[in-house]
């Protein structure tokens, strides 16, 4: 690994000396001056869309929530852009987000670990505001101009979010020019999709612009009985009537219809020894009739006003509703028993499950900026005021069937050996066992049969409680430039509500503040490199992070648990180079956390919580983006993270490792064009490895996921004047089989066998 990295930035230096003299690249230079002009004018929130074609980006909005090249934000920022999400073919938001250092998908959902800190809150931030939703099904990624991954906690800019760092999604905005492209792939385990980008002026000024961003997928898996449709529209105009005024607004309508995936069973451990490869990486635990059905709207307005050359107002709103209707059968996390109440490791419990709930979001963030001048000193100046809003309507409700049969035809959560003879029985491969209300799943022998509601007995019927959770804010930050030193300095103060059983007669009211500072600093070494420190902290209400364990009891989450609190600190080093082409940044940080909240993994009481005492993540991070040569692009990332638990209610955790967290990981992608010279002329190559060393399943800790390293390719055919090209993609083109994490015994997450995609692009 060290030596394949080593030979990259050998390369990497060779080209730079000769670009010294050959000027290489002279094109895409321009087009990145251009881009930091740009800063500079109107567009202090994202209004108009990024023209540049690079797999890397110079600036951010959402991180200090004004245009702000990356290289003067003193935090650690990532970023995945569209130009290497198409290469890549990453259809879904995990293989985009995977590319990025030190953030690791956990599982099949919507879910990951970023700097070794697991991700609490669910949603994900789309052009820096919090949506609310259970990404079950991994989101479409055509709608998407870039993800930033904005390390640490960020909770003076984006309020409740997690410590390890924030997802961020920038939406494609209208173009000037006009560009209309329609993608056609077909691929492995039956998959077809189809996208269309158009966008444009709609009148001769151009000061009307439009974007129109649609998709539709349906593609099977490698696992048994899972499979997926998904359909995306996203619309979006934005109007600039003169030099003071820009407005967008923006539409998505996602619909998404599958069946969950909970993992692969494997057979229970003896004496802390077991074999992953015992089941097959396939197997599913679920039912053909299982289902999970999403749909999600989302309207966005963005508003910038100048009222002079020093002072400017910005606002943005959002407004999201999220409907979910959820069957499954899963496992309770635990193996049968016989009637002894010993463990039968072939025979997973199960349960089945239905819920239905909706739900809607309100996000509004305004805003004054100004450019002032006090001495020597630069000042970019924000007070502003944020809400937010989400608000659980009436009318949820889930329903399980779990436990055991007795003989009086009632269920039993449990079985209890000393009342054996009160329980119905069964035979299994000649063990008799109590008998379950939802029947064993058989790793000897799987059988998958339509199954409905009707088959159980519904033991556990709950309405989920009506809640409304309020957030208002209101902050100032200054960023301060001064000779070489540029200072971010920001404080906010929130006053956070949640009420369960929101206008009802019973309403439950709790209350909390939290007074968030920000502190960086960044000192320009020359024009190409800077160096930064920074200090964060975090601050997330319990009743944010459990959207995935409804709360059943008579209190809500935000009164039973502490809030989740954390800090940052972190010195790094940002650099751009090869004529501002390519851009280099390298952390080392560490993450403290306080009163992490946790499923208690009790079979009996699968909604149980509890919390940990504390958690630390030290570690050191790099990426690497840009453009070698003119025909050459590389991305490439690692990180290595010390992730431990500080403090725990089971004293022999502490100290010992966090879970899912691998200590090393590695990505790498490079594309490389053909030029004209030569004989392949037309054609382009794309090679990529993904690396994880070992890691630690969730809450099973007798067994570990061992590492490995997948090596992925393309190839591309685009033919001189045409719009068209032709991809092949090629994912674990050496069929290694692998683990991309996991839970226990029952619940691991192979990564997908070797696999291929066949991409049609068509622009006009």
């Amino acid at each position: 690994m060290k030596q394949l990295f080593s030979f990259i930035f050998l390369i990497i230096g060779t080209h730079y000396v000769q670009s010294q003299t050959n000027k290489v690249n002279d094109s895409i230079a321009k087009d990145s001056i251009k881009t930091e002009a740009k800063l500079n004018e109107l567009q202090t929130v994202e209004i108009v869309g990024r023209s540049t074609k690079k797999y890397n980006s110079d600036y951010s909005f959402a991180a200090t929530k004004t245009a702000a090249l990356n290289k003067d934000i003193p935090q650690s920022i990532s970023t995945v852009t569209k130009e290497l999400i198409a290469d890549k073919a990453a259809f879904y938001l995990a293989d985009a987000v995977k590319m990025t250092s030190g953030v690791i998908p956990s599982s099949y959902y919507n879910q990951y670990t970023i700097r070794g800190i697991s991700q609490n809150e669910e949603g994900q931030i789309i052009n820096g505001m919090r949506t609310r939703q259970y990404y079950f099904l991994q989101p479409l990624t055509n709608n998407i101009e870039r993800v930033e991954v904005i390390k640490g906690p960020s909770s003076a800019t984006f309020s409740s979010v997690d410590p390890g760092g924030s997802i961020n999604l920038v939406t494609k905005k209208p173009l000037v020019a006009d560009r209309k492209e329609v993608t056609l792939s077909v691929g492995s385990f039956s998959t077809f999709r189809g996208t269309l980008d158009f966008t444009g002026p709609l009148n001769e000024s151009k000061t009307l612009l439009y974007r129109v961003n649609a998709a539709y997928q349906e593609a099977k898996s490698f696992r048994d009985l899972v499979g997926n449709k998904s359909f995306l529209l996203s619309p979006s105009f934005s109007y600039i009537p003169n030099e003071k005024t820009a407005i967008n607004a923006e539409l998505i309508l996602s619909d998404m219809t599958g069946i969950l995936d909970r993992g692969q069973p494997i057979f229970g451990a003896v004496a802390g020894v077991t074999n992953l490869n015992k089941t097959p990486i396939s197997l599913n635990l679920g039912a053909p009739s299982d289902f999970f059905k999403s749909k999600e709207l989302i309207m966005m307005t963005n508003f910038a006003h100048k009222f002079t050359s020093k002072i400017g107002f910005n606002a943005q709103y959002m407004k999201q509703s999220w409907t979910e209707d959820l069957q499954e059968h899963r496992t309770t996390n635990a193996f049968a028993v016989d009637m002894n109440n010993q463990p039968v490791t072939s025979l997973a419990m199960m349960q089945f499950v239905q819920r239905q709930q909706y739900w809607n979001v309100d996000n509004l963030s305004t805003y004054f900026n100004f450019d002032l001048k006090t001495g020597s000193l630069k000042h970019k100046l924000l007070a502003g005021y944020d809400l937010s809003s989400w608000n659980k309507t009436k009318g949820g409700g889930q329903n399980a069937a779990r436990g055991y049969l007795l003989k009086d035809g009632t269920v039993a959560g449990t079985f209890v050996p000393a009342n054996a003879a009160n329980y119905q029985t069964t035979t299994v491969d000649g063990v008799v066992l109590p008998k379950p209300n939802v029947n064993f799943f058989n790793l000897n022998n799987p059988v998958y049969t339509v199954r409905s509601p009707e088959d159980y007995t519904l033991n556990v019927r709950t309405a989920l409680p009506s809640a409304l959770t309020t957030t208002n804010a209101i902050y100032i930050q200054d960023m301060i430039q001064w000779e070489r030193f540029t200072f971010l300095l920001g404080l906010r103060n929130e006053w956070f509500e949640d009420i369960t059983n929101y206008e009802t007669n019973n309403e439950l009211k709790v209350k909390k503040q939290a007074l968030l500072p920000r502190i960086g600093i960044t000192y320009a070494v020359n024009k190409a490199i800077n160096v930064y420190t920074t200090y964060l902290e975090g601050y997330q209400p319990q009743s944010n992070t459990v959207t995935l364990m409804p709360q059943t009891g008579s209190l809500p989450a935000g009164s039973l648990f502490d809030p989740l609190e954390s800090n940052l600190k972190e010195v790094g080093l940002k650099a751009t180079f090869l004529d501002n082409t390519m851009s280099f940044n390298a952390a080392v940080y560490e993450i403290n956390q306080r009163n992490i909240l946790m499923n208690a993994n009790d079979p009996a009481n699968p909604d149980l919580l509890v919390t940990r005492g504390a958690e630390r993540s030290r570690g050191f991070e790099c990426d690497l983006a840009g453009y070698i040569t003119r025909d050459w692009q590389i991305n490439a990332s690692y990180s290595y993270i010390d992730a431990k638990i500080v403090n725990d209610r089971d004293a022999s955790l502490i100290g010992a490792r966090k879970q899912n967290t691998p200590k090393n990981s590695a990505n790498l992608w490079t594309r490389y064009n053909f030029n004209s010279d030569s004989v392949l002329n037309d054609f382009g190559i794309g090679l990529g490895m993904q690396y994880q060393s070992s890691k630690i399943p969730w809450f099973t800790r007798d067994f570990t996921l061992p590492d490995f390293t997948v090596f992925d390719a393309a190839l591309y055919y685009k033919p001189t004047n045409s719009n068209m090209q032709i991809a092949i993609n090629a994912g674990n083109i050496f069929n290694k089989t692998y683990w991309l994490g996991a839970q226990n015994y029952l619940r691991l997450f192979p990564g997908a066998p070797r696999n291929a995609t066949l991409t049609l692009t068509y622009k006009f």
